[in-house]
């Protein structure tokens, strides 16, 4: 997939540098939360809800065990620990033809799981907007 962001995407995942945001986002990104009902629109906020998951999220016992991509999607199926909580999950995302991300969706289980993400990303969200 010549135009794919995935590789970029995957050297975040691995490197932590969320710099690469800014060159993977597109302007009029949207970011759907496995645990906000409406969908986040526009490159900043999508930029800060990546931020905070990866830092919630992207720890040790994290690791992309699916992959299944397409022209202008992927979805990426992750599993993970956090504080005794076994979870996984998909990442879902389009991408334009200039290899900008476009949409991303995250859907996370078991309940337990949404619980903890939910809290612990209020606590992350509340942080990176207070030091931004």
């Amino acid at each position: 997939m010549p135009n794919s962001p995935m590789k970029k995407w995957h050297q975040l995942i691995e490197t932590k540098d969320q710099t690469l945001l800014d060159e993977l986002l597109a302007d009029d990104a949207v970011f759907h939360s496995p645990v906000v009902h409406s969908p986040q629109v526009g490159k900043s906020i999508v930029k800060l809800y990546l931020m905070g998951a990866e830092q919630v999220l992207n720890n040790e016992t994290f690791k992309y065990v699916r992959k299944i991509e397409s022209e202008n999607d992927a979805l990426l199926e992750f599993e993970l620990e956090i504080d005794g909580i076994h979870m996984n999950g998909i990442d879902l995302i389009r991408w334009n033809d200039e290899g900008q991300i476009v949409d991303f969706k995250v859907m996370v289980r078991p309940l337990q799981a949404v619980n903890l993400i939910h809290k612990k990303m209020g606590e992350m969200l509340e942080l990176l907007k207070k030091n931004s």
